[in-house]
């Protein structure tokens, strides 16, 4: 697929949008997707390129938190990284092997099962309750994790909906840091995602690391940005993103 600078530009500025979204709420992956698709990359390819840029996108978030001195519930999160592992190659492998035709249509029904989710649920349950860190506790959100990065693994889009889901009601994590954890273990099954379609010559390259510009930056301008204004704009962006994603699948 030939590309101009003007191209070049536009998919820089859909990475940023798409970085922004994905680390602040979710659902970039819903934008910056289809948009590769449109531009001609087969489906199960665009799946694929688009992991390049999520990659570059969670390195530069984590960077972002930590510059705020943001810290990370340890050893927790390492568990949660094991077991996004675990998923992610599972969910690669199976993504490799489906045919575009079938991809598509189940990128069709996810996006609009994510979407329903999150407007159909009441509210992100993220009050001032202390954090729940037990035993049972991580033990059910680390095996959460390992679905979800199945899914990660398999399609990425809509996966940051759905991690939010988990920490804030599982383990009462504040949105700030439940951002902060969802990028840091992001990072381990997007790259071996990313490192199983290298393998299987499943990646756009040179798309991938035009995205990963835009993509980057908007995750690292982000991760700041959620830090400094804190949950309550978090939500305001959650609400701002299920409406938009919403309107998109019903007329578009």
């Amino acid at each position: 697929m030939e590309i101009d600078y003007l191209t070049n530009l536009f998919i820089i500025i859909i990475g940023f949008i798409a970085g922004f979204l994905n680390t602040v709420a979710g659902g970039g992956s819903l934008i910056s997707l289809p948009i590769l698709i449109f531009l001609g990359l087969p489906g199960s390819v665009a799946n694929a390129t688009s992991r390049v840029a999520i990659l570059a996108q969670n390195i530069f978030a984590v960077t972002g938190f930590n510059s705020k001195g943001i810290k990370l519930p340890m050893p927790y999160s390492i568990f949660l990284c094991i077991a996004s592992l675990i998923g992610g190659v599972i969910g690669a492998k199976l993504a490799v092997d489906i045919r575009d035709a079938l991809f598509n249509r189940i990128l069709a029904i996810i996006m609009i099962l994510v979407v329903l989710s999150i407007v159909l649920e009441k509210k992100v349950k993220t009050d001032h309750r202390s954090e729940r860190l037990s035993l049972r506790h991580q033990v059910l959100g680390t095996f959460a994790f390992v679905l979800l990065g199945i899914y990660g693994g398999f399609i990425q889009a809509g996966i940051g909906f759905l991690v939010i889901a988990v920490l804030t009601n599982v383990n009462h994590l504040s949105l700030v840091k439940t951002n902060y954890v969802k990028v840091f273990a992001a990072i381990v099954y997007t790259g071996v995602s990313v490192f199983v379609f290298t393998l299987e010559d499943k990646i756009v390259w040179t798309t991938g690391l035009v995205l990963a510009i835009g993509q980057g930056f908007g995750g690292w301008y982000a991760s700041r940005w959620s830090v400094e204004k804190g949950d309550v704009w978090i939500k305001r962006i959650m609400i701002v993103t299920v409406f938009a994603l919403a309107v998109k699948l019903w007329f578009f």
